[in-house]
């Protein structure tokens, strides 16, 4: 069984890479946020672990950490009706901030996995049902990435207010990190922050 590679990358794809290691080159599944890390033709190390399809025989799972394989494998093992490519799917939103993942499922706050990670509302409830008692198992590096996690209850209708002109939850919330990290003020008119987060999005 195949844990670990280190080698060059030598092509990626929307989901997936080629790495090529001792000559060899080994086609892994990647989330779209690990293949932005990754440059062709520099040298990469990735965890790896494998999943025995019916139709397409072994396929392999890339991780640039230890961690997000194991929240990978949680989402595969504890959720019910979770191939490997949805857990992948999960992974890819969970990655934005592990920490404040953790948390949310810890804190049981749906709220916080639609607003910021972009799940829908069944979605979440699903997560939180499932890993609500298992997520401690999961050990978390790095600090909290996310800003606006205890912003005032008025920044909920500016995501409401992107939403409708057609923007996602993750662009929406992006804007507004962006936004805190330049001072705004958070009390300030509904309409303010959301003409500066327009501002910000269509740059």
């Amino acid at each position: 069984m195949i844990a670990y590679l280190q080698g060059t990358v030598l092509e990626t794809s929307q989901d997936r890479a080629v790495v090529v290691c001792g000559g060899v080159g080994y086609e892994v599944n990647l989330t779209p946020a690990t293949l932005q890390e990754l440059t062709i033709g520099t040298e990469v190390s990735l965890y790896i672990a494998e999943s025995l399809s019916p139709y397409d025989g072994t396929a392999l799972y890339g991780f640039l950490h230890k961690e997000d394989k194991d929240l990978w494998y949680l989402f595969k093992t504890a959720i019910p009706n979770t191939g490997p490519k949805k857990a992948l799917e999960y992974l890819n939103k969970a990655l934005r901030s592990v920490a404040d993942f953790h948390n949310a499922i810890l804190q049981r706050d749906p709220k916080i996995l639609t607003s910021i990670f972009g799940f829908t509302a069944k979605t979440a409830e699903k997560l939180i049902t499932s890993l609500k008692d298992k997520m401690d198992a999961i050990t978390v590096q790095g600090e909290s990435k996310i800003k606006v996690l205890d912003t005032p209850p008025q920044l909920s209708g500016v995501l409401e207010a992107l939403s409708a002109l057609g923007y996602s939850p993750a662009e929406s919330r992006r804007a507004m990190d962006k936004l805190y990290t330049q001072g705004m003020n958070p009390n300030d008119k509904l309409e303010n922050i959301v003409k500066e987060a327009l501002r910000v999005l269509k740059k």
